[in-house]
C-alpha cells in the first residue's frame, strides 16, 4: 500500500513539472534575468496556455515564466497587455531599412520574403549579417529575379536582386520593349541555366524557390514551373507560389487553376508549398484543396491580408488591359491608385506610366475583397502575412532609416496588417488565440516542418524558446495608416513593445536603432544538389522504346529544345 502512495505521489510531481507553461519553470536564478515581463496575459498558440504570469528572458530565450516575484536588468510592466509569440511573416518585400522599421511598429519580429525572394543569396545573407537588421531576416532563391540574369543579358547585374533593387532592373530589362523574364519561354539550355544557379541558392542556405508566376504568364512554360518545385523538392523545402492566374475571376484562367498547377506538383513530389496571397476569387476552393492535401498529410498552407486592396509593380501582366478590363471587367480610374501622385490613374494615365516606368509601385482597390475578408479571419492554417512593400517615396525612391513616415509613399499593409487582423479579430468575436495562431504559430510549425530549425525555436511563448515577443493591447491595438497620401506609413496603436532575440526594439512605442536580428537560413551545405534535365535520358528511360527527341515535330519535346 505504501509503495502504491509514494507511486502515486512522484507521478503527481512529474506531471506538475510537465507543464512548463503556467506552472514555475526556469533555467536560471530568479535575480539573474536580462529582462522581465511582469504581469502581462502570456498566450502560447501551441499548447493553448493563456494566464496571468510574469516571464524571464536571459541570453536572448524565454528562461521562465511564472507567477512567483521576478527581477532582471530590464523590467517591462506588461499589466493589461498580451505577450504574445513575435509575428512572423512571410511574404515581406520590405527588405530595406526604412520598410523594415516601419513593419517592427506592427510586432513583425521575423520578416521572410518568400515569394519574390533573392539572387546570390549568399552574397545576401552575408551582407544582411554585416549590415545588422532589426527583425530576423530570410529568402527564398526567386525564379523571376534569376531569370533576368539568363533571359535579359544585356541588363548587367552585379548585386544581388531581393526586392529592394529588382524594380530598377525590371525598368533597364523593358527598355528594349521585351521584359525577357516575363514574356520569354526558356529553352532546355536555359532553364538548366537557371536551375544551377537556384540550386547555389539552396545551397547556401535559401529557405526555398519563389516562384512569382503571375508575373511571368507567357515566360514560364509549366515544365519550368515543375522543374523549380522539383529542385526545391530535392532538399525537401518550402516553394511559395504568386500563382500564374492570380486576381482572375474567369474562366478558362479563373485563380484556383493556378493553385492546381502547383498543389499537383507538390503533392507528387511530396514537397512543401506556400500559396501566397490568397485573396482572389475562388480563394475557398482554394484553402477547401489545402486543407483535403493537408489531411493527407502534405504540408502546404496560404495566407492572406487583411485589405480589399492589393499592390504591386505597374508592368505587372494581369494589369493589362486585355486582362484588367476585358477578363475582370475592371475600370483603371474606379480601382488603379498612384499612391504618389494620390489619384486614381485613368487607363491612359496608367499605359503611358507603366511605359515609362515598369517597376513602378501603385494600388489596385478590388471591390470583392471587402466581403471575404471576415472569412479569412476564421481558417484554420491559413496565415496572415504582409505582403509589405519596399519604403519608397512618392518618386518611387528608396527613403534612408531616418526618414519620417509620413514620407512614405505606399500600401499601408507594411506598417498594419498584423495591427489589422487583431483589431478586425476583436471586432468579429474571433478567438484571440486562434489569431495568433494565424499570426505567427501556424507559420513557425509549417516552416519548422521543412526542417528550419530558426521556426521550430519561434512562434511559440515557452521555455527554452528564442524571446521574439510581442505585447499589445487587446482592447486597443488597431492600424492608423490610412489610404490617404502622409497616412500610409503610420506606426500602428496599441503596441508599445516588440523584442526580438531578447532585444528590445521597440521600447513604449519609440523604435530603437538596435539590430539584434538572426539569419533565418538552412545551414549551408557542401554540396548542391543540380541534377541536369534531359528529356532524351528521360524518354529513354521511361518508354518501352527508344526515340530521339530531335526527331520529333514542333508540336512535341524538340520544340523547347529550339
Amino acid at each position: 500500500m505504501k509503495n502504491h502512495i509514494f507511486s502515486a505521489f512522484i507521478l503527481v510531481l512529474l506531471l506538475a513539472g510537465c507543464d512548463a507553461s503556467n506552472k514555475d519553470h526556469k533555467t536560471s536564478s530568479p535575480t539573474n534575468y536580462d529582462m522581465v515581463i511582469l504581469n502581462g496575459r502570456v498566450m502560447d498558440p501551441e499548447t493553448n496556455f493563456d494566464g496571468v504570469r510574469n516571464v524571464g528572458i536571459k541570453d536572448g530565450k524565454i528562461a521562465v515564466i511564472t507567477e512567483k516575484e521576478i527581477k532582471g536588468t530590464k523590467t517591462i510592466d506588461a499589466t493589461g497587455l498580451v505577450v504574445a509569440p513575435g509575428f512572423i511573416d512571410t511574404h515581406f518585400h520590405a527588405v530595406d531599412r526604412f520598410a523594415t522599421k516601419l513593419a517592427v511598429t506592427d510586432g513583425i519580429t521575423t520578416g521572410m520574403d518568400l515569394e519574390a525572394g533573392a539572387t546570390r543569396v549568399g552574397d545576401w545573407y552575408a551582407e544582411k549579417d554585416k549590415q545588422g537588421w532589426q527583425v530576423n531576416y530570410g529568402t527564398t532563391t526567386g525564379l523571376a529575379s534569376t531569370r533576368i540574369l539568363i533571359h535579359d543579358p544585356e541588363v548587367p547585374v552585379d548585386e544581388p536582386l531581393d526586392f529592394s533593387n529588382t524594380t530598377s532592373y525590371v525598368d533597364k530589362a523593358a527598355k528594349d520593349g521585351t521584359p525577357g523574364w516575363a514574356v520569354t519561354r526558356s529553352n532546355i539550355e536555359q532553364m538548366n541555366a537557371i536551375m544551377k544557379l537556384m540550386d547555389e541558392d539552396l545551397r547556401q542556405g535559401a529557405i526555398g524557390i519563389g516562384s512569382s508566376s503571375a508575373y511571368m504568364q507567357m515566360g514560364l512554360s509549366s515544365y519550368e514551373q515543375f522543374e523549380a518545385q522539383k529542385l526545391a523538392a530535392r532538399y525537401g523545402r518550402v516553394t511559395s507560389v504568386h500563382t500564374r492566374f492570380h486576381l482572375n475571376t474567369e474562366t478558362p484562367t479563373e485563380a484556383p487553376i493556378g493553385l492546381d498547377e502547383v498543389l499537383v506538383n507538390a503533392m507528387l513530389l511530396d514537397a512543401p508549398l506556400l500559396l501566397a496571397h490568397d485573396n482572389d476569387y475562388g480563394w475557398w476552393e482554394n484553402e477547401e484543396k489545402l486543407k483535403l492535401a493537408r489531411a493527407k498529410g502534405y504540408n502546404v498552407w496560404g495566407e492572406y491580408y487583411p485589405f480589399a486592396a492589393a499592390s504591386t509593380i505597374i508592368s505587372a501582366e494581369f494589369l493589362k488591359p486585355e486582362i484588367w478590363e476585358k477578363v475582370n471587367g475592371y475600370k483603371y480610374e474606379e480601382t488603379i491608385y498612384d499612391p504618389g501622385a494620390d489619384k486614381f490613374l485613368s487607363k491612359q494615365e496608367f499605359l503611358d506610366k507603366s511605359r515609362a516606368n515598369p517597376g513602378y509601385v501603385i494600388i489596385m482597390h478590388i471591390p470583392p475583397r471587402k466581403e471575404w475578408m471576415k472569412y479569412w479571419l476564421t481558417i484554420p492554417h491559413m496565415v496572415v502575412a504582409s505582403d509589405a512593400m519596399r519604403g519608397a517615396d512618392k518618386n518611387g525612391k528608396l527613403l534612408p532609416y531616418d526618414a519620417d513616415p509620413t514620407q512614405y509613399a505606399g500600401h499601408p499593409r507594411t506598417v498594419s496588417s498584423f495591427s489589422t487582423t487583431l483589431a478586425m479579430g476583436r471586432e468579429q468575436g474571433v478567438p484571440l488565440m486562434f489569431t495568433l495562431s494565424q499570426l505567427s504559430y501556424w507559420t513557425a510549425k509549417h516552416l519548422g516542418d521543412t526542417g528550419l530549425e530558426a521556426m521550430q525555436q519561434r512562434g511559440r511563448l515557452q521555455v527554452g524558446k528564442v524571446a521574439d515577443i510581442t505585447l499589445f493591447d487587446p482592447e486597443t491595438v488597431a492600424p492608423s495608416a490610412t489610404y490617404k497620401a502622409g497616412e500610409h506609413g503610420l506606426p500602428s496603436k496599441g503596441i508599445p513593445y516588440v523584442i526580438v532575440n531578447g532585444t528590445i526594439v521597440v521600447d513604449n512605442h519609440q523604435v530603437l536603432d538596435v539590430r539584434p536580428g538572426q539569419a533565418i537560413r538552412f545551414p549551408v551545405e557542401k554540396k548542391g544538389r543540380f541534377q541536369p534535365i534531359d528529356i532524351n535520358k528521360w524518354i529513354n528511360e521511361h518508354t518501352i522504346m527508344t526515340h530521339s527527341v530531335a526527331d520529333m515535330d514542333d508540336t512535341g519535346a524538340g520544340a523547347i529544345l529550339n
